[in-house]
């Protein structure tokens, strides 16, 4: 073990459920070495998303900040130029922060072009790819290239004899019927059939691969890397011999029950009426998809094996902070329910794996936390990290070191915040709300889930007597006490100082009462009575010091 952290290694896959990996629980789907690295660090029980989609949920993990605060609060909106990012943090400091895969960063295009800001220059690039040096960005995701218009996974893939404008769709998305039709993997009915893509080239270990390349010429400059996986996300297809490995025998039960369809809340209802929805619910649609996902994350963790062994080989497991996770969860079902976006723990709620190699990290090493942790605490964390300032004033999570090193602040968070704009969902058009009133928000404690809905009554769920969510007590009397208390939570927290971010309350206190220093003399009646001020002071400042010095 080591004294120092000289790199960190932040992996994220996309739309990966907490329970989905042996480590939490899960009883059929094996992930050794995920499991491996729970056992180095100290795996997080009760960790949630800022929101449960990709777009607000990353924007909120690389700037630390609420999703109110930083306002890009879904898929597309830009997040505004000005933002500080993980790597304006860490840059500072010598840091070199790559990307490989995904982030969901949509540039404030407009916001650079008023500034003058050149796309192409280094700090244009910076500002589009949020704050990372993108040594290979890869958000694939669409069929005409969606937020890329053909990345370089496409080019490789050509050199690799895959043809056709699209390859990422036609081979390592899409799989072959009996007669050499091309069958879309954005059908939920062609989940169980292998990709065309040979297995080596799929998306996955091309991303791994360029980890490592990216660690191979890093050099001796300090790296963040952000490897971001895209998978397990839809389109839910791998290739074989992944797409064999699970059946329907292997699924655990949906978490759902016929009380939750016959007098929903309103925006449940409608969630539950969105096409996704309806497509999951359908007699056996579970047992068509889930093996493919529960493949996909087979995958995903054979990679990260090949990967691990690679960092052991050139020493780079002994320095190397590393954490694991998701951008949010996936209900395959679960209450009625596809997609994510509302905030059952299926969706809200993720898996996070921290691996300290310091000897201070040892107290807590193959531990399990259940603390109340936020997607926000990591760009605090790798700035503790790496030997950096605390910045509160911009920074709205905080940094997980103490629960690393095995400690229990007193003062620690008893409660999570999560929001969701659904203004692009049907749902909205649906209840006929406007889009500056499709919010929610939601606030859970350690045994408390409230959520707050615009123009309607809110949700309620008691955790430690429903830990599946599958009753609402929004509208019962019997808990117009809690509903309260928990609403009272959120007003405060929407009170909290969110948008001064220019200028610390450290600074803040170090002017504090020195206007007549400046010369600024507001209310002396007149020179006396400020020259008796003066003295005081000065005779208090220098009591101080004295007893400084006898200390």
């Amino acid at each position: 073990m080591t004294e120092t952290i000289r790199n960190v290694l932040f992996i994220m896959c996309d739309q990966l459920r907490w329970d989905y990996l042996s480590c939490y629980g899960h009883p059929q789907l094996e992930t050794p070495n995920i499991d491996r690295l729970a056992a180095r660090g100290v795996r997080f029980t009760r960790a949630y998303v800022q929101s449960p989609i990709c777009g607000p949920s990353r924007m909120s993990f690389y700037t630390g900040r609420y999703v109110q605060s930083h306002g890009a609060t879904w898929n597309g909106v830009p997040l505004r130029v000005g933002e500080m990012t993980l790597g304006d943090y860490l840059r500072p400091l010598g840091v070199r922060t790559a990307l490989a895969g995904k982030t969901h960063m949509k540039a404030d295009r407009e916001g650079m072009a008023r500034l003058g800001i050149d796309p192409d220059s280094v700090i244009g690039v910076r500002t589009a790819e949020c704050g990372f040096e993108p040594f290979e960005r890869d958000d694939g995701l669409h069929p005409d290239g969606g937020y890329d218009a053909d990345p370089p996974y496409n080019a490789w893939l050509r050199k690799r004899g895959y043809d056709g404008p699209n390859p990422w769709d036609r081979w390592a998305n899409a799989a072959e019927g009996e007669d050499g039709k091309i069958l879309s993997g954005w059908y939920l009915a062609n989940s169980d059939r292998p990709a065309r893509v040979r297995e080596e080239d799929s998306e996955t270990p091309y991303m791994t691969e360029r980890a490592m390349a990216f660690m191979a010429q890093a050099g001796d400059q300090p790296w963040c890397l952000h490897l971001s996986y895209i998978k397990p996300h839809w389109p839910y297809i791998v290739p074989a011999p992944y797409h064999a490995l699970y059946g329907a025998g292997d699924l655990t039960p949906a978490v759902r029950s016929e009380a939750e369809r016959r007098d929903p809340h309103p925006l449940y209802g409608a969630f539950m009426d969105h096409r996704v929805s309806r497509a999951f619910s359908r007699q056996g649609a579970r047992e068509t998809v889930i093996p493919a996902y529960m493949g996909l994350i087979k995958q995903i963790d054979d990679q990260l094996g090949r990967l691990f062994a690679f960092m052991e080989a050139r020493g780079l497991m002994d320095d190397t902070l590393i954490v694991f996770t998701s951008d949010h969860g996936d209900y395959l079902g679960d209450h009625w329910l596809g997609e994510k976006e509302l905030f059952h723990d299926c969706s809200a709620r993720i898996p996070l794996i921290i691996a300290d190699p310091r000897r201070a990290a040892d107290r807590s090493r193959g531990t399990v936390s259940d603390a109340l942790v936020e997607a926000i605490d990591l760009v605090p964390t790798f700035l503790e990290a790496f030997g950096g300032e605390a910045q509160p004033h911009r920074l709205e999570g905080r940094s997980l070191m103490p629960l690393l090193r095995g400690e229990t602040p007193a003062d620690w968070r008893d409660q999570v915040i999560s929001e969701y704009d659904y203004s692009w969902r049907e749902a909205r058009a649906a209840l006929g709300q406007s889009v500056a009133e499709a919010r929610l928000f939601m606030v859970a404690t350690a045994r408390w889930k409230y959520v707050f809905v615009e123009n309607m009554p809110p949700m309620l769920f008691d955790l430690a007597n429903d830990p599946d969510e599958l009753t609402d007590l929004g509208r019962d009397p019997a808990h117009a006490g809690v509903r309260e208390e928990m609403a009272e939570r959120l007003f405060r927290w929407a009170r909290r100082h969110s948008q001064r971010t220019t200028i610390s309350p450290a600074e803040i206190e170090a002017v504090f009462g020195k206007e007549a220093d400046a010369g600024i003399l507001i209310g002396y009646w007149d020179e006396e009575e400020r020259a008796a001020e003066r003295l005081a002071r000065h005779a208090a400042e220098h009591a101080v010091e004295r007893s400084a010095e006898r200390s």
